[in-house]
């Protein structure tokens, strides 16, 4: 596609929670990564497609410090988060999900979900001997917000069951709660939908707007493309690294060159 069909993010938004500039990555000689600039504007649900190697996956991992960048910036609510590692990053409040979430061996469910807040009173030795109460009281806290969590997203019957145990997609939904034990600004979304039973797309596409009707802001990868259309606005599309074009679903669909970039690519 010519260079010149490349339009860009749009960069004129009121309430940035999220901004990127000039965001750039190379693998070798593959520039996954081409100086990417967006931003996400607080109360939305902003959503992000392209073809496959388009660099969706990349640009995830280069907002959340999970790749180190070569060139550009990631700010946060004004707050240039670059150089932090992606524990500080959850600390500024930027919060992800992965594809395939990661199952934690040996843990309960109610244990996967109390690694989520952080840093915590009890992992200190001094606050141990020295404000054993204070302790206490945080934990209560964190297991009552545990309990409430699973229950507002229909797996509180989990709460004892092995993590080891649970389906893909209830996987899904404990990572998904859990993110929200660290009271996020904004929670990047990684095909949140994919490899789950119709149903619980569903379910989790209905928490998703449930919990942005409430004030949460998210940018979602999705590969299902009826799903993001209906949920988020606005997309962005990304093509061979770079941001063709971002507008809204109806935009998006009769744009002629998201046809070309899918038809012309590995398809979506």
């Amino acid at each position: 596609m010519n260079d010149d069909a490349y339009e860009g993010a749009r960069l004129d938004k009121d309430d940035v929670v999220l901004k990127t500039t000039g965001l750039e990555k190379a693998f070798g000689g593959l520039v996954a990564t081409d100086d990417v600039s967006i931003e996400v504007e607080r109360g939305t649900i902003t959503g992000m497609i392209g073809p496959n190697g388009a660099g969706k996956s990349t640009l995830f991992n280069l907002i959340s410090g999970f790749y180190e960048n070569d060139a550009g910036h990631v700010t946060v609510n004004g707050e240039d988060v670059t150089d932090l590692e992606p524990h500080e990053r959850v600390r500024k409040g930027l919060v992800r999900t992965f594809q395939t979430p990661r199952r934690l061996e040996g843990m309960s469910v109610r244990e996967a979900m109390l690694v989520g807040p952080g840093p915590q009173k009890g992992e200190s030795v001094f606050s141990l001997f020295f404000s054993g109460s204070d302790v206490t009281e945080e934990e209560r806290a964190n297991i009552e917000q545990t309990r409430e969590l699973l229950e507002r997203f229909e797996i509180g019957h989990l709460i004892d069951q092995p993590s080891t145990d649970l389906s893909g997609g209830q996987m899904k939904l404990v990572e998904l709660a859990r993110a929200f034990t660290t009271n996020p600004d904004i929670l990047l979304l990684d095909e949140p939908v994919a490899g789950v039973n119709p149903t619980l797309a569903n379910d989790i596409k209905r928490f998703i707007r449930e919990l942005n009707e409430e004030g949460q802001t998210f940018l979602i990868i999705e590969h299902d493309m009826p799903i993001i259309m209906d949920l988020a606005d606005p997309i962005i599309v990304l093509d061979q690294g770079k941001v063709l074009m971002e507008g809204s679903p109806d935009e998006v669909r009769s744009d002629d060159r998201v046809i070309e970039a899918y038809l012309g690519g590995a398809g979506p």
